[in-house]
């Protein structure tokens, strides 16, 4: 412990000058001290090659003189652990191609450090095409809430991604993991959303975002929504409005 404080320390000062909000640069710097204390993770279905020389590439940046190099170094490791491709059975994949589907892309820190000015203790949040979960367990780890919701239609990603709830510590009470097509799944009753362009805008998938939108238009109450490479500005009634964006990450708000 006394050694997550002085690395937390030292990144502080490393971090001093970073163009983002202090509160993110404090959440930034809690994550990173979360990944370089924690051990190697559970790894059923060899999404993780490379962890050991990513985090061995971080340590090294953590212990240097360079910020470029230690947030490159730290993206790298998040990206590895988010995964990229998702493997799918050949009835998934089927679906997948059916329905318009992409593959599995990490999202970002930004979202991550964002999100904790919109999740408090009874959020009910979700992630709509989730992958190993990464993102959403970083949600509730980072700010612990009522509960996560992973939706994803990868049966071996869900495998993976409950291996990684464990490795975080978080209560298996705390995640809902929900295998299936995002097709199938509502939005309603749901508090923060987070989405990554799960489907193409087209045939099955527009059609996927015109009745998402309308569910969240038949349900008043207050809802974040975080969406990454963003498919829904032009369905979602007028009730939302877009309180960030910087051309990735569009934040929508219906107070």
């Amino acid at each position: 412990m006394s050694d997550v404080r002085q690395l937390g320390s030292r990144l502080e000062h490393l971090l001093a000058n970073d163009e983002i909000a202090m509160i993110e640069r404090r959440r930034l710097i809690e994550l990173m001290c979360l990944f370089a204390d924690l051990p190697p993770p559970p790894d059923p279905i060899g999404l993780f090659p490379r962890y050991a020389e990513l985090k061995s590439n971080f340590a090294v940046a953590a212990d240097g003189d360079d910020p470029e190099t230690l947030h490159e170094s730290f993206l790298a490791l998040y990206a590895h652990l988010h995964g990229y491709q998702a493997p799918y059975t050949p009835e998934e994949r089927k679906r997948v191609d059916a329905t318009g589907g992409y593959w599995c892309h990490a999202g970002g820190l930004s979202p991550i450090l964002k999100a904790g000015d919109h999740i408090r203790a009874g959020t009910i949040s979700a992630d709509f095409g989730a992958g190993n979960g990464l993102q959403g367990l970083l949600f509730q780890k980072l700010y612990p809430h009522k509960k996560t919701i992973q939706i994803e239609i990868s049966s071996k990603m869900i495998e993976a991604g409950r291996e990684l709830q464990r490795w975080l510590g978080i209560p298996e009470e705390k995640v809902e993991w929900s295998l299936g097509d995002v097709v199938d799944h509502s939005p309603t009753g749901m508090d923060f959303i987070y989405i990554y362009r799960p489907l193409k805008p087209e045939g099955p998938g527009r059609e996927f975002y015109r009745r998402f939108a309308a569910e969240l238009a038949r349900d008043a109450r207050p809802v974040v929504i975080f969406s990454i490479a963003d498919c829904l500005r032009d369905f979602l009634p007028a009730s939302f409005e877009v309180f960030y964006g910087d051309g990735h990450l569009t934040c929508f708000e219906r107070k």
